[in-house]
């Protein structure tokens, strides 16, 4: 990348996708601006950058790079070569494909059912003035038993999500878990697999920087940034 390429990323810190994309600028060794974008807000600034009002965005050389999926491709494809072994996407055609359904999973079909509701519920009407709907948090919680145990799932029967090295897979999952991490909402002794490839995770320098974020509506457990538990 050029040396004269300026990255700024709009994003929240309890958004998954958001913690995903800084996961991988980390990882990458890039450097990016950081802005707290609040959704709820809809400024009239953010919606001319993504009309859809979503985080992240990822704005370079003032072209706005929209959505977790669409930026961990054109970080990829502009940064991962420069990876050679040690790119986060696996050689094979199909690995790949495989590695992109995992990261679609978490940051998909994971936030739908569970973190974008607990967020939205106890951060961002907190920070609008509205009421939590207690019946919307309960169904979201209800759902965090099956998915992590799924990651467990995975945990137990591969090195890494994706297979047998790290990739994108890894990181949209942790990104993922440390938003209901944050929020105390992991039983982790339930899932130890999952527990023992999260703390591998965390424990990268790419991870320091989400560990250390802090959301004044919310205090986080004391283990949340303990590298081992």
């Amino acid at each position: 990348m050029k040396e004269d390429v300026k990255f700024t990323l709009f994003h929240h810190p309890l958004s998954s996708a958001s913690r995903y994309v800084r996961l991988l600028l980390n990882e990458y060794q890039i450097a990016a601006h950081l802005i707290k974008e609040y959704e709820w807000q809809k400024r009239k600034e953010f919606l001319a950058l993504n009309l859809a009002g979503t985080v992240p965005v990822l704005l370079t050389n003032e072209t706005p790079v929209c959505g977790a999926l669409v930026i961990y491709e054109f970080l990829d494809e502009t940064q991962g070569p420069l990876k050679n072994h040690s790119r986060l996407f696996p050689q094979n055609p199909l690995a790949r494909a495989h590695v992109r359904h995992l990261s679609e999973w978490f940051l998909i079909k994971f936030e739908n059912d569970i973190t974008r509701h607990l967020v939205k519920e106890r951060v961002y009407k907190q920070e609008g003035g509205a009421a939590p709907d207690a019946n919307i948090i309960r169904k979201a919680i209800a759902n965090i038993r099956p998915h992590m145990e799924y990651l467990n799932w995975l945990s137990t029967n591969h090195n890494w999500l994706g297979g047998a090295s790290l990739s994108y897979a890894d990181f949209a999952a942790a990104a993922t878990v440390s938003v209901l991490d944050y929020m105390g909402e992991l039983q982790w002794p339930l899932y130890p697999m999952a527990k023992e490839w999260y703390a591998r995770l965390k424990s990268r320098p790419s991870f320091r920087s989400i560990l250390s974020d802090s959301i004044h509506e919310i205090t986080p457990p004391i283990h949340y940034t303990n590298l081992d538990f």
